[in-house]
């Protein structure tokens, strides 16, 4: 049981990713090692996609150390990029970076435990993440002692959040906590009334079934999520069941949801002996903008057409992402939005 006083008890809850943002936080690609010899495909990909995305927001940028910044500013040129000398594994700071709850234009910034997608990957430094992006802008975290990445969780700023039962429920992540005591936490610190699970992700996703390789929210009441037309791939039965399962959730009010489907890339992409998992869903939604990533695919233009009309009075750009996919994720992993707020240091 939860006993100390929660974010939702004083009126906390995590804002829509529509919503107005001060900044974004992202961190510059190092370590060739660590990229198994694509850095230098990964960095082009990166300094495409913050250029694009430094039209729509401010970019709060970690660098490693000397080497990583100077190539960042060489190639990112006069883009509204702030950098911030820092240290850290990787780049996924969608899992590794603090999640904000808001109240009115107060924000408090969570910091969930991480370790590395259930010790997948080192990831000592990252989890001090959220304490130093803290440090950066003056103020401090609220600590809670559960693992959670942001990729694994979707809300749509009324009420609702949706994961997974793979992510969530992994036993290296959280062993001691079940379904219900999940549950509670999602709706003490995330402020949210309804938590909505689907079963799995796609293959060949090592954070286990991120949502947001699968099923995002794009409205409070409209939902899109991914399907494979191809009835041999793995993905086609687990993305039916999503999308069936999509189709029986109501909102708060008894409504029941948009669901608009988007199709998987049609090309089966492979990395290092294994496959990756290469998806449309992975956008970022800027203040004015939404950045998709495509990979050359022939379904790239489709994704772009469905996506448009989805997202009125925003520019929907498909940008290039063939090199950070063989790391695993795309433009929402790589990113973590600071709300619009005044940042706040309640006990």
């Amino acid at each position: 049981m939860i006993t100390t006083v929660v974010p939702s008890a004083r009126g906390y809850a995590m804002p829509a990713e529509w919503a107005p943002h001060e900044a974004v936080w992202t961190a510059w690609p190092s370590d060739d090692d660590l990229w198994i010899g694509q850095l230098e495909n990964v960095r082009r990909d990166f300094a495409g996609f913050l250029t694009t995305l430094s039209r729509f927001e401010r970019v709060e940028l970690l660098v490693r150390d000397e080497e990583a910044e100077r190539d960042a500013r060489a190639r990112l040129g006069g883009a509204r990029i702030r950098c911030h000398r820092v240290p850290y594994n990787d780049v996924w700071l969608r899992d590794s970076g603090p999640i904000a709850v808001a109240a009115g234009d107060r924000l408090r910034l969570l910091n969930w435990r991480f370790n590395g997608w259930g010790g997948k990957y080192e990831a000592s430094t990252d989890d001090n993440i959220p304490h130093e992006i803290a440090r950066l802008l003056g103020t401090t975290t609220l600590d809670v002692d559960v693992v959670l990445e942001g990729g694994s969780i979707e809300v749509n700023g009324a009420g609702a959040v949706l994961t997974t039962r793979q992510c969530l429920l992994s036993p290296h992540r959280n062993p001691g906590l079940g379904e219900p005591r999940l549950e509670e936490y999602l709706r003490s610190y995330l402020g949210v009334e309804q938590v909505l699970w689907l079963e799995a992700g796609l293959e060949g996703d090592h954070t286990d079934g991120h949502i947001d390789t699968i099923t995002r929210f794009v409205s409070a009441d409209t939902i899109v999520t991914v399907t494979c037309g191809d009835r041999s791939d793995p993905n086609y039965e687990t993305t039916m069941a999503n999308l069936e399962r999509l189709r029986q959730f109501t909102d708060r009010d008894g409504r029941p949801f948009r669901i608009v489907a988007l199709p998987l890339p049609v090309t089966r992409m492979e990395f290092d002996g294994q496959r990756l998992p290469p998806t449309y869903a992975n956008f970022y939604i800027a203040n004015a903008g939404v950045l998709v990533p495509v990979y050359g695919d022939p379904m790239d233009d489709r994704a772009l057409e469905i996506l448009r009309p989805l997202f009125p009075g925003r520019e929907v750009v498909g940008q290039m992402a063939r090199g950070l996919i063989t790391g695993g994720g795309a433009f929402h992993c790589v990113t973590q939005q600071q709300p619009s707020g005044t940042l706040v240091s309640e006990s």
